[in-house]
Order: structure tokens, then sequence, then C-alpha cells
């Protein structure tokens, strides 16, 4: 199931390591600055809430069976996980109930890195999970372009175990959106916008774990 809004402007796709949208070029930094502050305001405001509520919901799902949730992404998306976790497992905590079992793939940097030279950087999260990953359990992957190989071979193994797959994405969601049960995409061509509204749905959802009845 693919949840997005279309923004605007039609936005095609993208591969990892591709040369992207930077801006319109020749601005000055207040302008440049007014210009990334409306294309942000834009994404925000074509962002999929009903994608957003299903994602809250699944996390919270997890949380009241027990189940663990595991972030994944790349580069700027690797942080991004990093950061989803702590602020899952740490600040959505609320006293007497049991915590958020989040986890960030992208954390182990010993394990990360033997798996990529003993195997394959392909290989990096999905060999991870064969160590982790119970049925029912949910993965978020976090991905720019949607094409990123080591995401796709994690999609694919926790549908064949049978956890829950979502993914935030931008441009036009790449092959993870059609992978995944739902995903949520900001249809922007531009990465620092993509990655500001993965970083915010992340900080949407703590806050709203937090401070559910």
């Amino acid at each position: 199931m693919s949840a997005s809004k279309s923004a605007k402007k039609r936005v095609g796709g993208t591969k990892p390591g591709a040369t992207h949208v930077t801006g319109p070029g020749g601005l000055n930094a207040s302008k440049f600055a007014c210009w990334y502050r409306d294309e942000t305001l834009d994404q925000w405001r074509g962002l999929d809430l009903d994608a957003v509520t299903k994602l809250a919901e699944c996390v919270a799902e997890c949380q009241d069976q027990g189940r663990q949730v595991f972030v994944l992404g790349n580069g700027g998306s690797a942080a991004t996980a990093s950061h989803w976790a702590t602020d899952l497992s740490k600040t959505a905590e609320v006293k007497g109930k049991a915590p958020i079992r989040a986890i960030s793939l992208t954390d182990n940097v010993s394990f990360i890195t033997a798996i990529g030279n003993d195997l394959s950087f392909d290989d990096i999260f999905s060999r991870q999970l064969e160590n982790l990953l119970e049925p029912g359990d949910l993965v978020i992957l976090i991905s720019g372009s949607g094409n990123s190989k080591n995401l796709i071979k994690a999609a694919e193994f926790a549908r064949s175990k049978g956890a829950k797959t979502a993914a935030l994405l931008g441009f036009d969601g790449g092959r993870l959106k059609d992978m995944v049960a739902l995903s949520l995409i900001v249809n922007s061509d531009q990465y620092g916008v993509i990655e500001d509204l993965h970083m915010g749905i992340g900080h949407i959802l703590t806050f709203y774990i937090k401070q559910r009845a």
C-alpha cells in the first residue's frame, strides 16, 4: 500500500549517489533561506497525514505488544534512523508504561563493517535482522531515493519473516514504495527538504506516543 500526496510539481526518481537539486542558483543567503523555507513548507502542507497516523498506530501497537521496532538508512538517513531509535526508546518513555523496544541498525559499527568486509555492503542490514527480527516486529526503512540495495534486501528479508514494514521516502519513492506495507513519500527532489521532513515525522511519532492516553 503506497500512501502519499502529490506536491505541486512532478518529481522523478533517482539513485543513490546521483546529482540532485540543491536550489535555484544565484541567490544570496537570505533569498536562499526563503526559497528553502517555502520548499519545506510546501512539503509539510502536502504531507499525507493518514499515512503518518497509520505509522503512529503501528509503533503504538509494537509498544503495547512488546514488539521490536527496527530503524535503518544510509548516510544522512542513517543519522535519522539513530535519532529515531533514541527518541522512541528514551524520549517517548512514559512512567508506568513499557518502553518502546526501538533499535537502530546503523549504530553497531563493528558488526556493520564485519558484514560489509566479509559479505557485502548490500547485506549490512538484512544480516543484522537475521539475528534479531521476530514475526510481528516493525521494520522502518528511511531513504531519499528508495533504491538502495541494502534497504531493498532488508525489506525483502523482513517480509519473508512476517515482520511489518514501512518506509519514509523521497523523490518518487523508488523501488521501496512497492515493497513495504506502508510508504510515506516526501514528494521533493531536494535531499535536505526530504531529510528534514523525515526527522520531523520522527518527532511527531515520538511526542504522539508520549502524550497518548
